[in-house]
């Protein structure tokens, strides 16, 4: 299959015709299926709509409808039978009354469609073929075909000695052995069978392609096999050598897709393991599963995951089993025959729909593990008394609402019970009886408000976090363990003192002091006190000779006791409290301590590290942001010499001592943001191991003398007052990130950007060359900014978009996406979800339709991408409602996963999104315990994702899916800013906290800055994501200008400035000359670009001379009435002037055409993308491009009302699909074709690198101005030529021009690159074309070739767009 760039993504066996379209049109519950790996009939059936074709391999189109079977289908094509494929996973044979459309309908409203018909749609679509393909014949896959059976005639020796003549034979690897056959070419008569597991596999240097093989033993039996081929001598050479090092004999044929097992495989007697995990095993058959007790030493056996249905009563024979598994198989009983199983020890019953076990197994003696989690039992089964040997019981996920102790007391062999997930309203223990045996105990997420374990007195680990305990009484006498956060304790009763404890988690409930036995506790390593309401710790507590780990923070301290002693202490967290002052003996009495953390606390010192000069402290991370420290702190922090990290932003330093700074020669990464340095010392350059500078949000004018250490990787000056940069002659290879955006005077030459060039991610501003007389761009109450920051990861695998002026007019677009561990889909959802919304916006104007579809869209678009990848995703779309486009705004959020989004209305937080993890949503968690999920003990599906929902991931279906939360609020003038963040950042950062911290700052972007720089400190190691909006919403907003007319915009050299430029009804459409007229030019801006960017608008008429020629300006909330960016004619035109264009912004920027030598702008020294100047002429890349539109009112009345500008409509702010590159030249009015290798060239040289900016390593949109405004492009995407990146994508819409006869034929030399020039008034006023439906336009022209005419007006369709593979 091809990817995208191709017309021919899947092979099309026909189009249909009329009557089969119309055949389609007649019900929703007709379709097609698309068979692959099959072939068609080339006659087509007598009865019935069906496609004829001719036969071809790759793909045929079958029309059916949803209650067609397979076995009609095979009927009708002559076929043996259908195979589904899920999510690029296993492909199972279809039973033959399975319905194959049904199932994709079936599929599609799963995941979260709704409307009949869109369901239709979307079932046609070739990209569906990534989430649900059906094949003709089962999918052969080598590399699986090779591990399960190698086959084939060779020459064979047997023995080392000479005397064995050689002889062609028919030789098999399979499992464990070597099967060599006494005759050539069959398999009848004696079978030579040789065990490897533990054997040898050996080249024979004296002959080509000659393997030895050799059982192990002392009596060893040798086999020389002579391969024909290389590739043969290398495969079985390959496959054999594993089964020889292996130290049992383990048969691994998992995820193959298996039907049966291999018969060959049954000779292979020595197997002791055998695993069939993931395939669809059937009973009957040569190698059905009732061939199982032939293995006649076979003691490990996985079935799970075979969709069995019932249990094989076979596996009950197979005496020699100590271990079954048969989870995930929807299993409704065990028969009676399990209690043959006597040798059994562990048995894996989970994820079926049990609800009861037989009594047969309690005489199974040795079983001493049962697995029944995920399941339907309402309580512990009876049986399990009389299993005398089961020491763990796991039954998590079942329906317990209560447990009597009463019933574990009678089972005296229990140790270690799981019953997570149950819904355990109760904890009963009806009567004094102790229960002595349980050690382990885990009942976390369940509903229990009170806990009394007193009785079980000898328990060791106990988790009960994420109940709702008010209270909690334990007995102490063998406690090691306890996890009890995120509950509503306010006191913990363990008696007796709990002397073995050593591990104790308290964190997120409500304790105002801690309890007595806490300090008396002798042995406790790690304490987890963390957001309480504490208000003082105890001094026994933080003195004592046993603690290693105290993580106080986010309670109401205002002291710490005093150390008296030398303590172990190691970790020491105070952050989110009220100090004021620390102990002076903390760091000379706590030398051990190696972290700590007192950020967001009201310190105006720190104590000095020792009595004396000489310092001992082992200090290594130090984390003091956002407290009220000055510059005289530097004095004490040399004394700690082993620092490696420090984070000191958003205090009060105006400096940093210069002779400190050197003396912290182990220093990493510091962080010195937020203060009023107006300098970095530069005795920086001593710290030779820093890789991390972040000191944005700063008055820092002089650029640090950081560009010569050895190992700096990332440096963020940003929001600084810098104006130059002195830089070495060359760059660190290691240097991977430069942030210098909001430094509005730094201006940067050639030779600067140039040296940049080699750094992957370079985040610069863009100068805009236009005066404010010459900016016409509507204005926007809103604008943002936003940061991303890596931590502690080697990669960045958050993205964000963000457009302030969306679909060219007054809306706005932004969103996050966090791929957690992967980056792939983060960037792929990044380039492709702001067009898919701005298609969805087409179709429909409900909030809950259009966002739904998109993110259901976006996620079939992931492609291959996304079957084993997923994230989470967020999307705010800032509009007005359709029923009153003059009214105030409104915003829709829609998010799947973590990803959040909170609005400040009058200063108080309003959480905006839902948080879709299995922790935080209970009716998820109940949803996907229902499809009988196995969700581990961190909460996370098959141990994958914490999140019920995202985008990909697919190959998680049914449990976690792609439909969003969406909802839908008014804007008004009381909301102040919105803050979008990834789960990084909100769980550091409350609601609250991040609603102040914005509101302390004016800029967007700072505030950003400020957010992820104080997740940081507060110890988030993982990447962060923040953008924050601000919102100017009221009827004071109001820009409208009255309009300025041409003569005012005229001077002594021809200035293009993005104006709308109109066409009086007789006057030539043509190209503007270099005659002073003002010109407009549309060009593609480049989404990869971080230095700069640059963008125009092209008109293809010439702007009439009157006063009116340039629009009106309209503002915010006086709009004029447009759509997608094009001015509806007559809706805010008067006279003559129909079809007026409104101007693309903010991505378009002004040029002189008055260059310097080096082609820049005398006032702009910043280069520009796509820009190419020579002088005399200024030359801009754009490209033509027709594309469909559906507009909704406003019917032109002739053709003249329509005019054919470059619009990205399916890509929001102007970025397409590169179709037809040209240049467009200011100085002679001509076209001037340009290959797409000359402009490849261009990027590559180093002398014009600079004019085409730098990428991001993440693939994140970063805009060069104030606010970015572009979508990244799909080459940001890893290139890769398979994987993930092979999957079949939607085909490029197929355009359609209509011109004049007159100009048809010049229209067609000029789109066909013909003539080396095109006369201005030549360029036809090309009409605007509304794209069929694919069935209802069976053989669309191609663009180039077949050009339709038509004088009359351009009809106004309202079907629906069929983007399918018919």
């Amino acid at each position: 299959m091809k990817r995208n760039g191709s017309r021919g993504c899947v092979t099309r066996k026909t189009r249909f015709g009329s009557r089969e379209r119309d055949w389609l049109k007649g019900d929703t519950q007709r379709g097609c299926v698309c068979l692959y790996g099959g072939t068609v009939d080339p006659q087509p059936q007598a009865s019935g709509p069906q496609a004829s074709s001719t036969p071809q391999t790759d793909l045929q189109l079958v029309l059916c409808s949803t209650s067609t079977t397979v076995e009609e289908l095979c009927a009708q094509r002559d076929g043996q039978g259908l195979y589904v494929q899920l999510h690029g996973d296993l492909v199972r044979r279809m039973d033959s009354s399975e319905r194959p459309l049904q199932m994709v309908y079936d599929y599609l409203a799963a995941i979260g469609y709704k409307d009949p018909v869109r369901v239709q749609q979307e079932a046609a679509n070739s990209d569906l073929s990534c989430l649900i393909r059906f094949y003709s014949e089962r999918p052969v896959n080598a590399d699986r075909q090779e591990r399960t059976l190698l086959k084939g005639v060779f020459s064979v020796r047997k023995g080392k000695s000479q005397l064995h003549k050689w002889a062609e034979r028919q030789v098999i690897l399979c499992g464990t052995c070597l099967i060599v056959a006494s005759v050539k070419d069959s398999l009848t008569g004696k079978m030579h069978i040789l065990p490897l597991v533990g054997g040898k596999v050996e080249e024979v240097k004296r002959r080509q392609h000659c393997l030895m093989f050799s059982s192990a033993g002392s009596q060893a039996h040798t086999y020389f096999v002579n391969f024909d081929t290389l590739a043969d001598y290398q495969r079985w050479h390959r496959q054999a050598s594993k089964v020889v090092s292996q130290t049992v004999s383990l048969v691994d044929l998992s995820c193959y897709s298996l039907e049966a097992m291999p018969e060959y495989l049954l000779y292979s007697q020595d197997i002791t393991h055998l695993n069939l995990r993931h395939n669809f095993m059937s009973l009957e058959g040569p190698g059905g599963l009732l061939n199982l007790p032939r293995f006649s030493q076979l003691k490990s056996l996985n079935l799970s995951n075979n969709r069995l249905g019932v249990f094989p009563e076979c596996v009950c024979d197979i005496f020699t089993l100590t271990e079954l598994n048969v989870s995930c198989n929807s299993l409704q009983t065990i028969p009676a025959q399990i209690g043959n199983l006597q040798s059994l020890q562990i048995l894996s019953l989970d994820g079926n729909h049990l609800c009861s076990l037989p009594e047969e197994l309690g005489g199974m003696s040795q079983l001493n593990s049962l697995g029944l989690s995920f399941n339907n039992f309402s309580n512990i089964p009876a049986v399990l008394e009389r299993l005398s040997a089961v020491d763990k019981l796991s039954m998590a996920g079942n329906r317990m609402e209560s447990l009597e102790l009463c019933t574990l007391a009678k089972m005296s062999h229990l140790k270690n019970i799981d019953l997570r997930l149950n819904g355990l309203r109760w904890v009963k223990s009806g009567s004094l009886e102790a229960v002595s045996q349980v050690t382990q105990l885990d009942i976390r997420d369940n509903r229990l408000d009170s806990l009394d374990l007193s009785s079980v007195c000898n328990l060791e680990t106990l988790h009960c976090q994420r109940n709702q305990l008010g209270t909690l009484t334990l007995s102490g006498f063998t406690l090691r363990i306890l996890h009890a956060s995120n509950n509503r304790l306010t006191t913990v009763n363990i008696y007796p003192v709990p002397n073995q404890l050593t591990h104790m988690d308290l964190s997120q409930n409500l304790l105002e002091y801690l309890p007595d036995w806490v300090c008396d506790s002798r042995k406790i390593e790690m304490l987890d006190v963390s957001h309480n309401l504490l208000s003082e710790l105890p001094s026994r507590l933080i003195n004592s000779l046993s603690l290693r780990k105290l993580l106080a923070g986010n309670n109401r301290l205002q002291r710490v006791p005093v150390l008296l002693d030398h303590v172990p202490l190691e970790a020491l967290d105070l952050q989110h409290n009220k100090l004021s002052e620390l102990s002076e003996s903390l760091f000379y009495k706590a030398l051990n301590l190696k972290y700590l953390n007192l950020s967001a606390n009201a310190l105006e010192n720190i104590p000095p590290s020792s009595q004396s000069e000489e310092s001992l402290s082992t200090l290594q991370e130090l984390y003091l942001t956002r407290n009220n420290l000055n510059e005289n702190c530097g004095a004490v922090l040399v004394g700690h010499k082993n620092l490696r990290v420090l984070h000191i932003a958003y205090n009060h330093l105006l400096s940093f001592p210069a002779s400190k700074l050197s003396k912290l020669e182990q220093l990493e990464e510091l962080n010195l943001s937020g203060n009023k340095l107006k300098t970095i010392p530069s005795t920086v350059s001593s710290c030779k191991r820093l890789h991390t500078l972040i000191a944005h949000s700063n008055h820092i004018n002089v650029f640090p003398e950081i560009l010569n250490l050895p190992e700096i990787k990332l440096v963020d000056l940003s929001c600084n007052e810098l104006t130059e940069i002195q830089l070495p002659d060359s760059l660190p290879a290691t240097l991977q990130e430069l942030d210098l955006t909001g430094n509005s005077s730094l201006m940067l030459g050639h030779k600067t950007l140039n040296l940049f060039s080699h750094i992957t991610t370079l985040k610069l501003d863009q100068k805009s060359t236009a005066t404010t007389g010459d900016s016409v761009s509507v204005s926007t109450p809103w604008n943002h900014g936003y940061s991303e920051m890596s931590g502690q990861r080697n990669k960045l695998c958050v993205s964000v978009l963000a457009v302030d002026r969306f679909r060219d007019s007054v809306e706005a677009c932004y969103g996050i996406f966090d791929g957690d561990r992967n980056e792939e889909v983060p960037r792929l959802l990044q380039c492709t979800t702001g067009d898919v919304l701005c298609e969805e916006l087409q179709h429909s104007s409900v909030d809950n339709v259009y966002m739904c579809n998109t993110f259901l869209t976006s996620h079939r678009k992931l492609g291959m991408a996304g079957q084993k990848l997923g994230a989470s995703a967020l999307l705010c779309y800032i509009h007005r409602e359709p029923s009153d486009p003059g009214g105030f705004f409104s915003l829709t959020v829609a998010n799947v996963g973590t990803c959040q989004a909170v609005l400040c209305r009058d200063g108080r937080p309003i959480p905006l999104s839902k948080i879709y993890s299995l922790e935080n949503c209970t009716e998820e968690m109940e949803r996907v315990k229902r499809s009988k999920a196995i969700i581990t003990e961190d909460n996370k599906v098959s141990g994958v994702t914490c999140c019920s929902r995202l985008l990909g991931c697919s190959y998680l279906s049914p449990w976690v899916l792609p439909k969003p939360w969406v909802h839908t609020t008014p804007l008004c003038a009381q909301d102040e800013f919105l803050i979008l963040g990834n789960r990084a950042l909100f769980e550091r950062v409350s609601y609250q906290e991040a609603v102040c911290t914005v509101q302390a700052v004016r800029d967007p972007r700072a505030a950003a800055k400020k957010l992820c720089s104080i997740a940081q400190s507060y110890g988030c190691k993982d990447n962060i994501a923040a953008v924050v909006i601000s919102l100017q919403i009221s009827e004071d907003s109001c820009t409208c200008e009255p309009p300025i007319s041409n003569s005012e915009l005229r001077g002594p050299l021809p200035v293009p400035v993005p104006v709308s430029a109109t066409t009086g009804p007789n006057d030539p459409a043509t190209l503007s000359s270099s005659s002073g007229v003002v010109s407009e030019f549309s060009s593609e801006t480049s989404a990869s670009e971080v230095g700069s960017e640059a963008g125009s608008t092209a008109s293809d008429e010439h702007p009439s001379s009157g006063p009116t020629s340039r629009s009106e300006r309209r503002c915010s909330l006086h709009p004029a009435t447009t759509l997608c960016g094009i001015m509806v004619p007559g809706s805010a035109v008067a006279g003559p002037h129909v079809g007026q264009f409104q101007q693309q912004q903010p991505t378009s920027a002004t040029f002189s055409s008055n260059k310097s030598d080096n082609g820049l702008d005398s006032d702009d020294e910043a280069p520009l993308e796509g820009v190419i100047s020579n002088g005399s002429k200024l030359e801009v890349e754009v490209d033509i491009h027709c594309c469909a539109f559906q507009l909704r009112s406003g019917a032109p009345e002739s053709p003249k009302d329509l005019r054919f500008e470059k619009q990205g409509i399916n890509y929001p702010n102007g970025k397409m699909r590169r179709q037809n590159s040209v240049v467009v030249s200011a100085t002679n009015g001509c076209l001037l074709a340009v290959c797409g290798r000359e402009i490849a060239d261009l990027k590559k040289s180093p002398s014009t690198s600079s004019l085409f900016g730098k990428k991001l390593s993440n693939g994140s949109v970063v805009a060069p101005e104030d606010s970015h405004n572009i979508i990244e492009v799909a080459l940001e995407a890893p290139k890769k030529k398979s994987g993930y990146f092979t999957a079949p994508a939607q085909q490029d819409p197929e355009d359609q021009l209509i011109v004049p006869p007159s100009l048809e034929q010049e229209v067609r030399e000029q789109l066909r690159g013909q003539g080396p020039l095109v006369s201005g008034p030549s360029l036809p006023s090309s009409k605007l074309c509304l794209k069929d439906p694919v069935w209802d336009n069976p053989h669309p022209p191609a663009f180039a070739s077949n050009l339709v005419s038509g004088p009359g007006p351009v009809p106004i369709l309202q079907h629906e767009v069929y983007d399918t593979a018919l």
